[in-house]
């Protein structure tokens, strides 16, 4: 069926509400409730074209996931202009005509990239991605933790070659660090999540594929190299069969671990992203009884995840299990018991639960008591969270860590600079661990250990 624009502009509130996307029109009346970001960002686009709001967010696939095929109504006239006569609401300065962004070789740290992506994303992008929860204070502490570690340089050894290679859960990396998890890289690229893929190729890293990708999981595997290594992390959704199904087409993919994510049962107050919301409120909702925010946090989050749970998802794949957001050294050693192959000392880059410890003190209060305990070689430890140079990730191996997640870091860079300045920014935490493990005086990650570093203050004893 063809639809006349002016016939899809009758569907525009929440009693009928129509989108086109892709020259297709969508009636998504009885989505709106359901919608994981809320029915307000459908309804500003209702009975308009909303490609480009789409395109920013969603890999196009996701409609056959949400929508009954009957949802599909039809196609668009394309002879006639879509949205003629809807009066645009004035769009954001372009920061980035008033901002002179640097060169590619004048970023010469990790900071650098996030600068630029300060001034040049959009500003709904920036608060998404830089967004911690509440006070913020947990996405402060995570990068000033690794301020309160020093080095003890060994001296007199000759350093001439470093090797930064070592493997993650068996796959073999140019340096222990992989790309964290990261919905919607679209916001800050067209090619998204297969701009990370194609720069973790040419530097032979892991890639760790999102669920709430704004590619495709098929587009993201395509573009993975010959010889190369992807994780797919997961939120565990109530209706079990939807879970399965996504571990099942990851590992069919060729995906090479299974991330579980196990710190969200509830969705953090993220108040940045809360109050743009809130800002582009209809003033007539002003003084509306509604929540602060319309996302149903029982869309997305699963409350009922539980250990006993553990059980299934090692019978569903043979992947190695790997639990991400552990916070408390019980839990690492209930998930060592329980024959988890890894867990991520994260908590959520402080997007969670404001307050938390940073991922970099509780490694260094694990570690010692997995190696009394007689389970360090059961589980391998990784961290991610406040990771701005190769000296963090260098305090983290030392520590224990196997190895390091980074994940706004490169967003922020791919913003700025697309491929090329993922690519620059890996280079850079090579370059920076390479040039200190020789100033500590180590020639391999295996040389590295707890009595090259020392904490000022001492973990607490819990056990």
């Amino acid at each position: 069926m063809i639809l006349h624009p002016a016939e899809v502009a009758k569907h525009s509130n929440a009693e009928s509400c129509w989108l086109i996307i892709h020259n297709k029109v969508y009636d998504l009346t009885k989505f709106l409730p359901n919608h994981p970001g809320g029915r307000k960002v459908i309804l500003k686009n209702a009975g308009k074209d909303s490609t480009a709001d789409f395109d920013l967010i969603h890999s196009i696939d996701v409609l056959d996931k949400w929508l009954e095929p009957s949802k599909h109504l039809g196609d668009i006239d394309t002879t006639v202009a879509v949205n003629e006569g809807v009066k645009a609401k004035p769009q954001e300065e372009s920061q980035a005509a008033l901002y002179r962004k640097p060169r590619l070789s004048q970023c010469l740290n990790i900071s650098d990239f996030e600068t630029v992506a300060r001034h040049t994303m959009k500003q709904t992008s920036w608060n998404y991605y830089s967004t911690g929860a509440d006070d913020e204070f947990t996405l402060k502490e995570n990068a000033l933790a690794f301020q309160r570690i020093r080095f003890r340089p060994k001296v007199l050894v000759n350093v001439e070659q470093v090797d930064i290679s070592t493997t993650l859960l068996g796959s073999h990396t140019s340096v222990p660090i992989y790309i964290s998890a990261t919905a919607h890289a679209k916001l800050g690229d067209p090619e998204g999540e297969v701009t990370l893929t194609k720069a973790s190729n040419k530097h032979e890293i892991i890639q760790m594929i999102p669920l709430y990708s704004s590619r495709s999981l098929d587009d993201i595997t395509n573009a993975r190299g010959p010889n190369r290594t992807q994780w797919y992390q997961v939120y565990v959704k109530k209706d079990r069969n939807v879970t399965r199904k996504a571990v099942e087409k990851a590992e069919k993919r060729g995906c090479k671990a299974l991330c579980i994510t196990v710190d969200n049962p509830h969705l953090g107050s993220r108040e940045k992203v809360l109050r743009h919301q809130q800002s582009e409120s209809d003033e007539e909702e002003e003084f509306e009884d509604v929540p602060a925010t319309e996302l149903d946090p029982s869309l997305i989050m699963n409350s009922t995840l539980s250990w006993d749970d553990i059980p299934w998802f090692q019978s569903i794949t043979t992947m190695p299990i790997v639990l991400k957001g552990v916070q408390r050294v019980e839990d690492v050693i209930q998930a060592a018991q329980c024959g988890v192959e890894a867990v991520i000392l994260s908590n959520h880059g402080g997007r969670q639960l404001d307050y938390s410890e940073a991922p970099i003190e509780v490694l260094a209060e694990v570690m010692p008591i997995l190696k009394e305990r007689g389970l360090h070689d059961k589980i391998e430890v990784y961290i991610d969270g406040g990771i701005r140079r190769g000296s963090d990730v260098l305090k983290a191996l030392c520590l224990g860590a196997r190895g390091v997640g980074i994940g706004r870091p490169f967003l922020f860079a791919m913003a700025g600079y697309g491929q090329k300045g993922v690519e620059k920014a890996i280079r850079i935490y090579k370059d920076e661990l390479e040039r200190n493990m020789r100033l500590i005086g180590c020639t391999s990650i295996d040389q590295l250990h707890p009595g090259l570093v020392k904490m000022l203050g001492h973990p607490r004893e819990r056990l």
